[in-house]
């Protein structure tokens, strides 16, 4: 008896994946009999959203007053910060976050703050610069105050923490776009949308820091200051709060990163004439030059906040502040002030050091966009040869199978009978060599696979993936994670989102596959040679700092609107997270077992494949968790370059002000992000338990 035949007896996972695969084979004989068990008929939905518009309709009516006198009260910080920075002369804004940027992390960063903020002044655009920072400077002490109480409310309380987490798993999955509907409602329009909604979604990164740093604080630092008589309150606010400092300070840097992208994304609504409605405008009228210079600002932007708060994140610099003087702790915002106060006189003398001239504005937008439309002269057909390449080959077998992708208008012939036939039969064989060698487990692998590439994901029957992906959740992550993916799915098809949804797991799929696989070959370069580790690093930092808008920017010049399009903007932003988690797997693999492996004659190969691979393999896991979450977080933003998923259901919604369809969409986003987290979390702290990793 074969080991397969032996596992087969016994092992009831296995019997229960037969069950489900007979379901299935017996399903898709009945589809063409039965259609609704494809297309899950209208008249069967549940009217979800219409529910929620009608809740959100009274609410927005009764409490209306309310809202609108909060958008009133926050719009006087906002003007009174715009006007502060509008007034103050460009020299010393400049000056001033040069300082900063100085006392946060040297000279290096300084420069690079006065050539960055030197471009915006260049370039034109330095009144939007400053309406975008302005939302910021308001949103992100919301965020962190908010954040900062919420947090310290979790840890204190076990059942508020029970409230709080879940809470901030939704918050964090629920598309961007879906934040802007409600609120958009709720405040109108006008520049106070977009900083509400920019301190809502930056506040979860403040309280999760806020918890994990109050928890990570030593039990000996909390024993001295009880025995030092602290009450409950100094307990807190003079223990374990300064003790968590560096990790607040985290917590700071991601609530100032995620304001910024949640105020570029906001101003899809017009929320105030700053750089993310630049970018968009001039995207929309396909002014490529003008939109990538606009974007790099962004860019720049970003990168300048990111670098300022990560060095004053540095748990150094409070151990190095106890023993200053005064002056030595305070010198550089003397300095700053001073600066400041010689730059505004001299602009009342000097008049372009109060605004910069108009006619001296430097922007080379046309000879990028006469640069633009001579690499389309000439290389269009080989750019459009790609495209069709990658979507008649790779994305539309995903999409709607070989079953339907294979035509002879793509492929160059008919799909027969018999080629079905001869493709059921290639699967199965290679199957059942794989479980043969490997076991039952990549044998259900290579089936599910082979299935897929040929029904595609729209057109597979929804009992079959409704099945088949609770029975992964609950064999992996028990009955927990199984209820809670049945339960996810089973929303999203009786809400009227199935269609959709698959559009979103297959566009979403190509993408995190293509990014894991490329970025993954890249950890494990980087893993093996430290020069590329040190090349990558800072190409990875810039990728994971640039808001999600500016992707798009590059790939749309050159490939114009589709699902191509959003594929690459997606695996721009998504190949980030592999490449790191790999190259930290591999780097991280106990030294005793690599020298036991050497000392064993293993060749370079037969250590990375055999050694380094499979022990990394809980990071490389967690990886792929993380690349999901980076490709659904982008796939909502390429709704603005044509997508028909979910993602465009959120657009549309968004301009209606549809409240209903657009959370009935993005909850659906989240439990699809949601139910990935959790089968992958679950299957990776398996395995790092079967390989005693803890």
């Amino acid at each position: 008896m074969t080991n397969l035949h032996r596992s087969f007896a016994v092992d009831r996972p296995l019997r229960q994946w037969c069950v489900v695969g007979a379901i299935a084979v017996a399903v898709f004989l009945m589809r063409e009999k039965f259609p609704w068990l494809v297309a899950y008929p209208e008249s069967w939905v549940i009217p979800v959203a219409d529910w929620i518009n009608t809740v959100m309709n009274w609410f927005v009516e009764t409490f209306r007053w309310f809202f609108q006198a909060m958008s009133w009260l926050l719009g006087w910080p906002l003007k009174w910060i715009q006007g502060l920075l509008h007034w103050l002369p460009w020299p010393a804004t400049i000056f001033a976050v040069a300082v900063l940027a100085y006392a946060a992390a040297g000279w290096k960063l300084a420069v690079f703050s006065v050539v960055s903020l030197l471009y915006m002044v260049l370039g034109g655009y330095w009144d939007k610069g400053m309406n975008t920072l302005s939302l910021v400077f308001v949103a992100v002490p919301l965020a962190v105050v908010v954040g900062l109480f919420l947090g310290i409310a979790a840890y204190r309380s076990p059942r508020i923490d029970r409230i709080v987490q879940p809470a901030l798993d939704l918050m964090q999955t629920v598309p961007t776009f879906a934040y802007l509907i409600p609120i958009l409602l709720l405040f109108g329009f006008g520049a106070v949308v977009g900083l509400i909604a920019s301190a809502i979604y930056a506040c979860p990164p403040m309280v999760r820091n806020t918890i994990l740093g109050l928890r990570r604080v030593p039990s000996d630092v909390i024993e001295s200051g009880v025995m030092s008589g602290a009450t409950r309150r100094q307990l807190l606010w003079m223990v374990r709060v300064p003790s968590a400092l560096p990790t607040l300070m985290i917590g700071v840097n991601q609530t100032v990163m995620a304001g910024l992208a949640m105020v570029i994304i906001a101003a899809i609504i017009g929320s105030s004439a700053d750089i993310g409605w630049e970018v968009l405008s001039t995207m929309r009228k396909a002014f490529f030059g003008e939109s990538l210079f606009a974007g790099l600002v962004i860019v720049l932007i970003a990168m300048l906040m990111d670098r300022i708060s990560r060095g004053f994140a540095q748990p150094n610099r409070f151990e190095r502040a106890l023993g200053q003087t005064v002056w030595q702790r305070h010198r550089y915002l003397v300095i700053a002030i001073a600066g400041v106060a010689v730059f505004t006189v001299l602009a009342q003398i000097v008049a372009p050091l109060k605004a910069w001239p108009t006619n001296w504005v430097v922007s080379p937008a046309d000879y990028l966009n006469d640069a633009l439309n001579h690499v389309l002269d000439n290389y269009s057909k080989l750019m459009d040869a790609i495209k069709r390449g990658a979507l008649f080959f790779f994305l539309l077998p995903i999409k709607i199978g070989f079953e339907k992708a294979i035509s002879p208008f793509s492929w160059g012939f008919k799909l027969t009978p018999l080629m079905s036939i001869s493709y059921g039969v290639a699967v199965v064989i290679l199957a059942a060599l794989t479980g043969r060698k490997f076991g039952w487990r990549p044998l259900i692998s290579v089936l599910l696979i082979g299935a897929v590439l040929f029904f595609g994901f729209t057109n597979t029957p929804w009992p079959v993936f409704i099945l088949v992906v609770t029975l992964l959740a609950w064999q992996v992550g028990g009955w927990r994670v199984g209820t809670f993916s049945l339960a996810g799915m089973m929303f999203m098809l009786l809400a009227g989102v199935w269609p959709q949804a698959m559009l979103s797991v297959y566009l979403c799929s190509a993408a995190v596959l293509t990014s894991f696989l490329f970025g993954g070959a890249l950890g494990v370069w980087a893993a093996q040679s430290d020069r590329v580790s040190a090349f990558i690093r800072p190409i990875n930092d810039t990728l994971q700092t640039i808001p999600l808008f500016v992707f798009l920017i590059p790939v749309l010049m050159f490939f114009r609107v589709g699902d191509f399009t959003a594929f690459l903007a997606i695996i721009m932003y998504a190949i980030v997270p592999p490449i790191r988690y790999t190259e930290h797997g591999l780097r991280n693999v106990d030294p005793s077992v690599i020298e036991a492996a050497r000392a064993m004659g293993c060749t370079r190969w037969q250590m990375l494949f055999q050694v380094k691979l499979p022990l990394a393999l809980p990071e490389l896991m967690l990886g792929l968790n993380q690349t999901i979450m980076f490709g659904l977080a982008m796939l909502v933003i390429t709704a603005l370059v044509g997508t028909k998923d979910l993602g465009q259901s959120i657009y549309i919604a968004l301009g209606k002000a549809d409240p209903g369809a657009g959370l009935v969409a993005g909850l659906g986003m989240a439990f699809i992000a949601m139910i990935a987290d959790r089968i992958i979390q679950s299957w990776s702290n398996k395995k790092r338990v079967e390989l005693g990793l803890g």
